[in-house]
């Protein structure tokens, strides 16, 4: 596998070598200070061009880069909206280990873009067109302190969507009801990215999925959260269902007592009763409530 340093050699000497490429900037995990390092992080490359359709006519070019043993190319998909006169890409895998997103974008577009997102570094820029950029941060990407209107809001998603689990499940409905409890646990996860930003005092940043929700929340919610993730046994699932409302509960009335919210918990008290009852209704009842 090549290293960090071989592999930014070969971006930057590509660059430098291509009089069509003016500049050179990267984003993603390997700018994020506070991202993982490890073997599995991307290279998110962006070079700063003077025109983006001799890239696409000629695609040899990026065959300098090493062997891939697969691509994509994100604008050619017709379910996305692109613009490839102003931006196209190559996402490589390449055979040693190492993935390279690449994309080449026009100069004015860049000047634009490159402002949006706080985790930009320039690596290279031949003519000073690219913005004077500050250090790298993903604060872009902290947890937002809700209002108590979101909130209210995502406490009723869940409380109302729960439902949907029950009668899943007491259907064996394995999909349907596999599908609503990631409906549900999605607001789980946004009540505890609360809790998280508010013992960090909004200063933190989840990451995609909530993969560093565990740096900021006690370890048991943690261990709690993860016991929602089920396989496609019933009792697994209905476990699941019961342990999440455990959590959003506890979760819920810490958010609601720091931030001085009202939280519904005559609301929350029926749902969850409704699910156990539904859980306790034999498979041949012709009524809900007989």
């Amino acid at each position: 596998m090549r290293t960090d340093t071989e592999m930014m050699q070969l971006i930057l000497s590509t660059a430098k070598e291509d009089k069509r490429i003016r500049a050179v900037y990267m984003n993603g995990s390997r700018t994020n200070p506070n991202a993982d390092k490890d073997i599995f992080q991307d290279y998110d490359i962006v070079y700063v061009v003077q025109e983006t359709e001799s890239f696409q006519q000629d695609k040899s070019w990026i065959d300098r880069f090493g062997k891939r043993l697969y691509m994509q190319y994100p604008e050619e998909n017709g379910e996305y909206p692109s613009n490839p006169h102003d931006c196209y890409g190559w996402l490589m895998q390449f055979t040693d280990g190492n993935r390279l997103d690449l994309h080449v974008q026009r100069i004015e577009f860049s000047q634009k873009e490159i402002k949006k997102d706080r985790l930009c570094v320039i690596l290279l820029d031949k003519d000073g067109c690219l913005p004077q950029m500050p250090p790298p941060t993903d604060a872009d990407f902290f947890v937002k302190q809700p209002t108590e209107k979101q909130f209210a809001d995502t406490c009723n998603e869940f409380w109302w969507c729960l439902n949907n689990v029950g009668k899943g499940l007491w259907r064996q409905e394995i999909p349907y009801a596999q599908d609503m409890l990631a409906l549900i646990r999605d607001e789980l996860l946004r009540v505890l990215s609360w809790k998280a930003g508010i013992r960090t005092d909004f200063s933190c940043s989840i990451g995609k999925s909530g993969k560093y929700l565990h740096r900021f929340v006690p370890r048991q919610d943690w261990e709690d959260y993860l016991s929602t993730y089920c396989s496609a046994k019933i009792e697994e699932c209905w476990q699941a269902a019961i342990s999440m409302c455990y959590l959003f509960h506890k979760t819920a009335r810490y958010v609601a007592q720091k931030l001085g919210f009202c939280y519904n918990v005559q609301e929350a008290d029926a749902s969850f009763h409704y699910l156990l009852h539904v859980y306790s209704l034999p498979k041949d009842a012709k009524e809900i409530y007989p």
